[in-house]
């Protein structure tokens, strides 16, 4: 069964009937997490909580306002490349439209586009507390597969085995029913799949705190390693990270593991595939699996989302920010896209994080008219977001401006491509 790149390789599901289990020891996915008494712990731990700090810092440099704006477009960032590693080239400004519902004429388009609104859909259910206190339980898990599954077309619900060429069709929030062999890897016998799970939720049921940052990236192999569902594994397993990271972190959704992860896809599942050998010698731990593998994968993961939490943060540092909003503001006032003084209000918003409508007109000098026809004209231009007619003015980052606002967020693409 051919299966998502984050699984590493195409998988196989024979046919079967009935999920058999074969009655394999959970202890074959042993170490969970890197052992305390271990000399690899320490250099963990120290990234874990760098980490932390960086990451907690980053929010505390931001308006709340600017998070929740943040928090918007982190979620096309993270749907765009998660998609990528599966191989799926569905840019954010398609992924907005698709939010829109303004669909691709070209099927295969729409497709995708439909695809991505369900892993945003997902990801936002997850920054509301969906996933809260349960991100890697059965329950959780299954739920954010029937939730992201439920919204893909029916052409994205099939599987084909390579070798005999059989549609398999994947059931939202069902465990698989076949065996797999994903690369190299055989996966357990599906039903041992429950079983396997359990002691999963078991392993990873509240760790402390710097456990639970390292955990982010031991249970990220470890349920690929389960290969739990049919298909789909690598969006729910990237989810689940970021799930388990904003817990861990209270991140407020404004970076994400996946583009780190995308950057540098190759070695990314290099390290996945190593995860799964087994122990070497004594000197690898005392699980069936290799614990220094995993602790090479620890780190990679942990460095990855510290290159991660900088670079948002240099590209969201509010003076740098700034100089980038206001150039292309005045751009857009001098080609009559926007009212004079625009600038003055996206500033404002900037850096006290949202602004009463009732201060536009203070703000410019001008009269209630004049600030109502700047506050539609931004509103209408998608950089400023209200819930209400009444309700304060916040920024918003829309796709078609991320290369001019934030430069490398993701590739440049023109609007009207």
């Amino acid at each position: 069964m051919t299966t998502s790149k984050a699984d590493k390789e195409p998988a196989k599901e024979a046919a079967t009937d009935v999920a058999p289990d074969r009655d394999e020891s959970t202890g074959l996915m042993e170490p969970m997490l890197i052992s305390e008494s271990g000399a690899r712990r320490g250099p963990l731990a120290d990234l874990a909580l760098e980490v932390a700090e960086k990451s907690a810092g980053f929010r505390a440099s931001l308006p709340d306002g600017v998070v929740s704006a943040l928090s918007d477009l982190v979620r096309s960032m993270n749907c765009y490349y998660s998609n990528l590693i599966e191989g799926h080239d569905t840019h954010p400004i398609d992924i907005e439209r698709a939010l829109k519902a303004d669909y691709s004429a070209d099927p295969r388009k729409r497709d995708l586009q439909l695809e991505a609104r369900a892993h945003i859909n997902v990801q936002k259910w997850i920054d509301e507390g969906g996933l809260d206190g349960r991100a890697t339980t059965s329950d959780g898990l299954r739920a954010a597969h029937m939730r992201f599954c439920s919204e893909l077309p029916d052409d994205l619900l099939w599987v084909t085995n390579p070798d005999t060429s059989e549609r398999i069709q994947v059931i939202p929030g069902a465990f698989r029913s076949r065996d797999v062999a994903v690369g190299r890897h055989i996966a357990i016998s599906p039903g041992a799949v429950p079983r396997f799970m359990a002691r999963f939720e078991e392993a990873y049921r509240r760790p402390g705190r710097v456990d639970s940052i390292i955990a982010a990236a031991t249970a990220h192999h470890r349920f690929l390693w389960i290969h739990p569902f049919a298909d789909g594994n690598g969006r729910v397993v990237r989810l689940m990270s970021y799930a388990m990271l904003r817990d861990a972190l209270n991140t407020g959704g404004i970076w994400s593991i996946a583009r780190g992860l995308a950057r540098s896809v190759d070695e990314y599942k290099d390290h996945l595939a190593n995860c799964d050998q087994t122990r070497r010698n004594d000197l690898d731990g005392r699980g069936n699996l290799s614990e220094e593998a995993l602790a090479r994968f620890t780190s990679y993961f942990l460095t990855a989302c510290l290159d991660q939490i900088n670079f948002m943060r240099s590209l969201v540092h509010p003076d740098e920010l700034r100089a980038r909003m206001l150039v292309w503001t005045e751009e857009e006032i001098k080609a009559d896209r926007l009212p004079a003084k625009a600038g003055r209000v996206l500033e404002a918003i900037l850096f006290r994080g949202e602004l009463p409508r009732g201060d536009v007109e203070k703000l410019l000098g001008s009269s209630e008219r004049t600030a109502r026809r700047m506050t539609a004209s931004l509103i209408e231009r998608g950089v400023v977001t209200s819930v209400s007619s009444r309700a304060p003015l916040r920024l918003a980052f829309p796709a078609t401006l991320a290369s001019r606002w934030m430069p490398g967020l993701f590739p440049d693409r023109n609007a009207k491509d």
